[in-house]
């Protein structure tokens, strides 16, 4: 047997040198794509195809992923995006290094996918398809080198052995230069990556924000009231820390937007379109709304629920300016990745607290929650009245126009559905038999919760104490004492909100508008 066989640099590449050209020219595309992305503030193609499966992929496959993996759906997604790349790019190395040809017909193949998924993904321009093309150059790169190398390493590179060393024991130089060279390469690609992502969280958009200071609310709310917190252990608190507050959006990466460059227009069925930028909408008057948000996806006794202090402009106010037409029952809204919301035109004019929301808790909005500016409408679920990241605003009718989820089967018309839920105790907590607390939150939001009332073992309702509210548009802690003889029991909530309705038992899935059954945990009492 040759040195060469016995080295394993015979004429086909072994499985490991094949896998590292691959890997290599993927973490290349990577940190490439990456690198230019945050360079020209557009979409990497990593994100753009990841987008482009959350568009195509089923409406119920979307739902399973949020109701599997919850406020980790998005980085699910990114991760299984970039490991089919990884690990197809790994099994086509060995074919790309036997034929580089081959090798660059894989790279501008999927730079075409890269480039349609671009051209597909909402909200983004012509400008988003260089990181795919620098992506593509970067892997055509390394299997080009890689490739020439490794026909070096077959044949010996033409070079004598080191000295002192048995041949046919020791790699030939040109082997050496394509393991480093494929490791090279990998790790620039890494840090190239990792650099256009830190970017993304320190650039001008960033620095604007941490400098704003916005302007206090014309007519600023009194304190929360006093008896607000009932004081329960683990039980929710009444404000959600904006760190706490639940994220469920399409966008696989949070939009960055500098406030400078940020503007809003408002067109469609109106008299006059109106057009303001950010330094415009801070010097309208500015209001405070207690408003409790709920993602349409939360099951029974789930916690995509959060409740905030919201800063803003009242969302009626603009409309009317504009003149909104008769006949136009839809407020479509956009965000700036092209995202659409549809609420009806009714709810926003009707006197609720609908803000273009620009404050949260005391400070501008985080960038995970709309950043500058967002819209807030109570008493409806987020797809239909929460537009983060919001750019545009059209009156129009539903029958003429759909938004994303509606296009997917979804409601147009989707009030928050009556929902209480236990906190304290917690599924199958052990505690001693004898009184127990049971504590939780309700929600009915611009109906208010009137009522709370909890039931051991089906047996009969023992009404709860409720904690103050500043109004109809948040929820309510709750509080009950019942008894508990030693074993294992169920224990149940149901909620009256303030129009007398009472809290429905009958389970229904999300779709199409919200679930709906009553919260039970079961507890062992001993």
């Amino acid at each position: 047997m040759t040195a060469q066989k016995q080295n394993g640099t015979g004429a086909r590449p072994s499985r490991a040198g094949g896998a590292l050209a691959g890997a290599a020219a993927a973490l290349a595309a990577w940190g490439a794509g990456e690198a230019a992305a945050a360079a020209l503030s557009v979409s990497s193609p990593l994100v753009a195809v990841g987008d482009a499966v959350v568009d195509l992929s089923p409406s119920r496959l979307t739902e399973a992923a949020i109701a599997v993996f919850g406020l980790y759906d998005k980085a699910v997604l990114l991760g299984g995006t970039a490991l089919v790349l990884v690990v197809a790019a790994v099994l086509l190395g060995p074919a790309a290094l036997r034929r580089p040809a081959f090798g660059l017909a894989a790279v501008g193949g999927l730079a075409l996918l890269g480039a349609a998924a671009v051209l597909l993904r909402r909200g983004d321009g012509a400008a988003a398809l260089l990181p795919v093309a620098a992506a593509a150059a970067a892997a055509a790169a390394v299997v080009a080198v890689l490739a020439r190398l490794h026909r070096g390493a077959r044949t010996g590179g033409g070079e004598q052995p080191d000295e002192g060393a048995p041949a046919g024991e020791r790699p030939a130089p040109d082997r050496r230069r394509f393991l480093a060279a494929g490791a090279a390469a990998a790790g620039v690609g890494a840090l190239l990556g990792a650099g256009g992502l830190a970017s993304a969280g320190s650039g001008g958009a960033a620095r604007a924000r941490n400098a704003l200071r916005l302007p206090a609310a014309d007519a600023p709310l009194p304190p929360l009231p006093r008896g607000a917190e009932l004081g329960v252990r683990g039980l929710t608190p009444f404000t959600t820390p904006n760190r706490d507050f639940y994220r469920i959006d399409t966008a696989l990466t949070v939009p960055r937007i500098d406030p400078a460059e940020w503007t809003l227009r408002i067109d469609g069925m109106v008299d006059h379109p109106v057009e303001l930028d950010y330094d415009a909408l801070l010097r309208l008057p500015l209001v405070e709304a207690d408003t409790t948000l709920t993602c349409v996806s939360n099951q029974v006794g789930g916690d995509l629920a959060g409740n905030a202090r919201w800063l803003g402009v009242r969302l009626a106010d603009l409309l009317r300016e504009a003149g909104v037409h008769s006949g136009a029952d839809q407020v479509l809204s956009a965000s700036s990745d092209g995202w659409t919301c549809g609420t009806p035109t009714e709810l926003v004019l009707d006197g609720r607290e609908a803000l273009l929301a620009v404050g949260m808790n005391g400070e501008a909005l985080p960038f995970r929650h709309g950043f500058p500016v967002r819209m807030v409408t109570p008493g409806v679920y987020g797809f239909t009245g929460s537009t983060k990241w919001l750019t545009r605003i059209t009156l129009t009718r539903f029958a003429d126009r759909r938004a994303y989820w509606a296009e997917r089967g979804w409601a147009v018309r989707a009030p928050v559905k009556t929902m209480s839920r236990i906190d304290v105790p917690g599924p199958l907590d052990r505690l001693g038999a004898g009184p127990a607390t049971v504590a939780g939150v309700a929600w009915a939001q611009h109906r208010g919760v009137a009522a709370v009332e909890v039931s051991v073992d089906g047996g009969g309702w023992t009404e709860a104490g409720l904690a103050e509210v500043p109004g109809i548009d948040t929820w309510r802690q709750w509080r009950a004492e019942v008894g508990l003889s030693p074993g294992r029991h169920t224990l149940r909530v149901r909620v009256t909100d303030g129009t007398g309705a009472v809290q429905t038992a009958e389970r229904a899935d999300p779709v199409p508008d919200g679930a709906s059954g009553r919260h039970s945990v079961q507890v062992i009492a001993e």
